[in-house]
């Protein structure tokens, strides 16, 4: 598989990056600074400096690919569009490429389907309040994903680790997974390398935790 990855120096996009190589797949990684990489060389390895939010410099990124895979995300707690601005330049990007198939990270605590009463009531609130500004920011990110043509698959996972490639993934299309309440960024970079190839998750929103 030919994969371009967008925030590929963050902690899901550095390990989409290398289980992607380990997998065989040829990889495009789509920096601001190549020295932030934390990749080896590797002969599947293209290391492509660019501004995410200056489609024109996308163009070339994308081109010929199979699938591009965004991993953008916010820093802090402050108000931001990196996510919503990353993904409609990358979006325009794809559209001039002729590139259809979009995988981009969201979250699971901005959406309550599938959450237990307790969750739903008094954790999420809560959490929606303080992370206020970054999930307003995957929201309208989300909109934007869904209005477009492209063959798009939401992931969203609840609060990011360190923790190990265990490769026990739950999934649930639509709806949270009920009880599980964070993934490892191993496991989730497993994940997006799985759905990029499962037809059956175009069109979908897919949450997902450590199984």
């Amino acid at each position: 598989m030919k994969l371009t990855v967008f925030g590929a120096t963050g902690g899901t996009g550095v390990e989409v990056v290398r289980q992607a190589l380990a997998l065989g797949h040829q990889v495009t990684a789509v920096v601001r600074d190549p020295a932030r990489l934390e990749v080896p060389d590797h002969e599947q390895l293209e290391v492509f400096r660019a501004n995410v939010f200056e489609p024109a410099e996308l163009i070339a990124a994308v081109s010929g690919r199979e699938v591009v895979v965004s991993a953008l995300g916010p820093r802090g707690r402050g108000p931001t569009t990196v996510c919503r601005d990353g993904a409609a330049s990358v979006m325009s990007a794809m559209d001039t490429a002729g590139v259809r198939r979009l995988l981009v990270v969201s979250n699971s605590g901005m959406h309550t389907e599938g959450d237990g009463v307790f969750t739903r009531r008094i954790v999420k609130p809560i959490l929606i309040r303080v992370l206020r500004e970054g999930y307003l920011d995957m929201q309208a990110m989300e909109d934007g994903v869904v209005a477009s043509r492209l063959q798009w698959t939401i992931v969203r996972p609840p609060r990011l680790t360190g923790g190990p490639h265990t490769g026990r993934i739950a999934s649930s299309i639509g709806r949270n997974v009920r009880g599980s309440f964070s993934i490892s960024r191993a496991n989730l970079a497993d994940y997006l390398l799985r759905a990029a190839a499962d037809d059956a998750l175009i069109g979908k929103a897919v949450s997902v935790a450590n199984g």
